[in-house]
C-alpha cells in the first residue's frame, strides 16, 4: 500500500500565477480609476443640421451682448396669492356677480316640531349595569350615567322606575303609572354622557 504524494515542487509555480494574476488586476483597476492620457481616444460624431452643435457653430458675436442693465429690474411678483401646494383639489370657480335686490319677503318661522307625547323611553334614561344574586332573591344594579341605583323586583328607583322583574340577562322596567314596559339588556358598560 503505498501512498502517493504530489511533488513539492508543484505549489511553486502556482504562487507565482496568483502574483501574476493580482499584478494584472491592480493595474487593470488603477487605469479605470485613473485614465490617463493614453486611454481610448474620444469618438467624434459628425453634426448633423440643427443639433447644438452647429447652432453654437452658427452664433453672431454681436449677439452676445449681455443686457446689464435688465439685471437690475426687480422680478415679478407672485401671480395670484390663493395658491395652497398643500392641497390637491381644483382651483375653485370665481363667485357668482352680485344680483340686483329683490323685494324683500316676510320671513315666517317654522312652527316647533310638536313635543313627543309621553316620557322618553326607558332605555335612553337609564341603564342595567350589573345583578348581585343573594340566593332568596335578585337585585339589580341601574344607572343614569350620573348616579347608580339597586332594586329588588316591585321596587320603585328613581322615583320614576318600577323594577318588574329582573332575569339573568335583562331586566323588565315600566314607569310608576304602568306606561312604557321596556326590557334592559345588561350590557355591564360604564355610560357615556351626551
Amino acid at each position: 500500500m503505498a501512498t502517493e504524494t504530489p511533488a513539492r515542487g508543484s505549489g511553486r509555480p502556482r504562487t507565482s500565477l496568483l502574483v501574476l494574476l493580482g499584478l494584472v488586476l491592480a493595474v487593470f483597476l488603477f487605469s479605470q480609476i485613473f485614465p490617463g492620457g493614453s486611454g481610448r481616444p474620444a469618438v467624434s460624431t459628425p453634426a448633423r443640421p440643427g443639433t447644438p452643435q452647429q447652432r453654437a457653430e452658427q452664433i453672431d458675436p454681436a449677439e452676445l451682448d449681455v443686457k446689464i442693465e435688465s439685471l437690475t429690474q426687480a422680478p415679478a411678483g407672485p401671480a395670484g396669492g390663493d395658491r395652497n401646494p398643500f392641497r390637491f383639489q381644483p382651483k375653485a370657480p370665481p363667485a357668482p356677480p352680485p344680483m340686483a335686490p329683490q323685494a324683500q319677503r316676510p320671513v315666517i318661522p317654522n312652527p316647533a316640531p310638536p313635543a313627543p307625547e309621553g316620557p322618553p323611553p326607558i332605555g335612553s334614561v337609564i341603564k342595567f349595569i350589573g345583578i348581585i344574586d343573594t340566593g332568596r332573591e335578585k337585585i339589580g344594579a341601574f344607572s343614569d350615567c350620573r348616579y347608580t341605583f339597586s332594586g329588588r323586583e316591585g321596587e320603585v328607583i328613581e322615583g320614576r322606575f318600577r323594577v318588574v322583574r329582573i332575569g339573568v340577562e335583562s331586566a323588565v322596567l315600566e314607569y310608576t303609572d304602568g306606561r312604557g314596559r321596556t326590557t334592559l339588556p345588561l350590557n355591564g358598560q360604564a355610560c357615556v354622557e351626551k
